[in-house]
């Protein structure tokens, strides 16, 4: 690590009061010289607190996943974040503005797994038999971080930019959808705003699960049956604007909406 314990708690503590009072707050990066394992010392520092402040952990995201998503965002691999159950909506359900800062919307594969991945050198082969079933899923980011101003660390540290999930209503097992060449739109007022394929997260969202199940044991929070896994966005960021309507179809898998309001 390039910073110490004290910096990290300081790090944490901002991000923390960012979500609690939703006021952005300056690139974590000016302040700290941090390093990727800072950054998610940071987030483990700020999941730590939630945890012991009620907040149920339901699973995992992985970020930064596209080839499109690493350009906007102008970094070169994946990330992972926390998912808390006060994080889900259902499909169609209202998501206030005053709950986020400055949202974005994501179109996604979501996995439940139906047993642990907790062995070591785990394999793809294990990965595709955890998984129970998939649903679209249309993942809210959004960024503690003033204008969007990241670059790795900086998102890391802020749990992977997560804000808020809404999932699909259909699920359906891996045999029946084509994962890897699966078509995805997100809708505006009809109109189409964001395109997509399975391919584009990281060739294959089975190999995103991977890598995830193989990050989740180095850092000590191996996937457990039930967790939710989000797998990455299958285009770019896409902005929403408040009271408007945004509905995500992939091939296979259905659709879901999320509604936003004042």
């Amino acid at each position: 690590m390039t910073i110490s314990q004290k910096e990290i708690k300081q790090a944490a503590g901002l991000i923390q009061e960012a979500y609690e009072t939703h006021q952005p707050i300056a690139p974590l990066r000016d302040s700290f010289d941090m390093s990727i394992e800072d950054a998610y010392a940071v987030q483990e520092e700020t999941t730590k607190h939630w945890i012991k402040s009620g907040r149920i952990l339901s699973g995992r995201k992985i970020g930064v996943t596209s080839k499109a998503v690493q350009g906007q965002l102008g970094v070169d691999q994946p990330d992972f974040g926390m998912l808390f159950s006060d994080m889900a909506y259902a499909d169609g359900q209202e998501i206030s503005m005053s709950h986020l800062l400055q949202p974005r919307i994501e179109g996604e594969i979501a996995f439940y797994l139906k047993s642990d991945l907790d062995q070591e050198n785990v394999t793809l082969a294990e990965v595709v038999a955890a998984i129970d079933y998939a649903v679209a899923a249309i993942e809210v980011v959004d960024s503690r971080i003033d204008d969007w101003n990241i670059q790795i660390t900086d998102t890391i540290a802020d749990n992977a930019s997560s804000g808020l999930y809404v999932l699909g209503s259909t699920p359906v097992e891996l045999k029946d959808f084509d994962h890897l060449n699966c078509g995805m739109v997100i809708e505006h007022r009809g109109q189409p705003v964001c395109t997509g394929v399975g391919s584009a997260c990281l060739g294959n969202p089975l190999n995103a699960c991977l890598w995830l199940a193989k990050k989740m044991l180095l850092v000590g929070r191996p996937l457990k049956a039930g967790d939710l896994i989000l797998s990455g966005a299958l285009g770019p960021l896409t902005p929403v604007s408040v009271n408007e309507s945004y509905e995500l179809k992939i091939n296979g898998l259905g659709s879901v909406r999320a509604n936003f309001t004042s």
